[in-house]
Formats: C-alpha cells, sequence, structure tokens
C-alpha cells in the first residue's frame, strides 16, 4: 500500500513539474509560459493556422508568434494588433526578433507591465498580424491575417463547451 501511494506522489509531482512551459528568446534565459494555443486563421490558405504562446518576464511580457510558411523568406513583420474579448486593443511594435527554421517563421513581440495586467483579466480575442516576403507561383501567401482565439473550425448548435481557449486565467497563473 505504501509503495502504491509513493508512486502516486511520484507520478503527481511529475506531472506538475511538466505541465510548467518555457519560452526561450536568443541570448535570454528561460521564461515561464502559458501553453501553445493554436488560433483559427481562415484567410491564410497554406494550414488555416497560428501557434501562440505568452510568457512572463520581469519587464512584462513575451507574445509568440509561429506559423509554418512554404519557404523560409516568408516572415511575421510590422506591428501585431492583440484584439481582447472586451473591446481593447494592444499594439504591440516589431522589434525584429525572429527566427526561421523547419519550414516556420517565428516572431516575439513584448509587453509592458500594463499590457501584461490587461491579459491577465480578459481573455485574446484575435490576433491581427503581417505576413512579408515574396509570393510567386507556389510561393506563400503575404498580406495581412486575423487569427481568431477558436479552438475549432466547425461546431454545433448544441455544443455547449467553450469554444475559445481561456487565456486571461492561464497568463495570470504564470
Amino acid at each position: 500500500m505504501n509503495l502504491k501511494l509513493s508512486f502516486f506522489a511520484f507520478l503527481l509531482i511529475s506531472f506538475f513539474t511538466n505541465a510548467q512551459q518555457t519560452v526561450i528568446v536568443k541570448g535570454s534565459k528561460p521564461f515561464p509560459a502559458t501553453e501553445t494555443y493554436t488560433f483559427i486563421c481562415e484567410k491564410y490558405a497554406y494550414t488555416g493556422e497560428i501557434d501562440v504562446q505568452i510568457a512572463k518576464t520581469d519587464k512584462g511580457g513575451i507574445l509568440k508568434l509561429t506559423i509554418a510558411t512554404a519557404n523560409n523568406k516568408v516572415r511575421i513583420a510590422g506591428g501585431v494588433y492583440v484584439d481582447l474579448a472586451n473591446a481593447d486593443v494592444i499594439a504591440c511594435t516589431d522589434k525584429n526578433m525572429k527566427e526561421t527554421e523547419e519550414g516556420k517563421t517565428t516572431s516575439y513581440y513584448y509587453f509592458t507591465p500594463a499590457e501584461f495586467v490587461k491579459l491577465k483579466k480578459t481573455d485574446i480575442k484575435a490576433i491581427r498580424f503581417i505576413l512579408t516576403g515574396n509570393s510567386n507561383t507556389f510561393g506563400n501567401q503575404t498580406g495581412y491575417f486575423t487569427a481568431i482565439n477558436k479552438k475549432n473550425y466547425f461546431s454545433t448548435a448544441y455544443d455547449q463547451s467553450k469554444k475559445s481557449f481561456d487565456t486571461a486565467t492561464a497568463i495570470s497563473h504564470l
């Protein structure tokens, strides 16, 4: 019986230590982060999705956006707008922190402490971003896109579960 209890405690502790995610920006220490959310981006024909992750730093927070691309010349560039559920908008300026690997491009944007407090109180509704690069035949899409905080493309009227990610709760636990 004692062996079962100690095994259960070990599993419980290992679950909680593995549950914490981190974000590492080039040349910095790891920061505690939320899970990676996959937002729906209906106008982006290549995948229709973008990965969103938010980390807490000493000076506010970091927004990490990752999207699959057809070639390595496409980047998430320019400013990003984070639309909140209460109709508030957070404008993030481009600090030129980008990575490209394995058919994906990643950009990092920073939140001030005041903006991070807003994120703790209200869920993210959408993120507006720009893809730049060369758009040739069989190349990648470029232009303005909106990623919506939505778990699935389709649902029924009878489905009573929450259809969006609870970002405010996850951010407040960081």
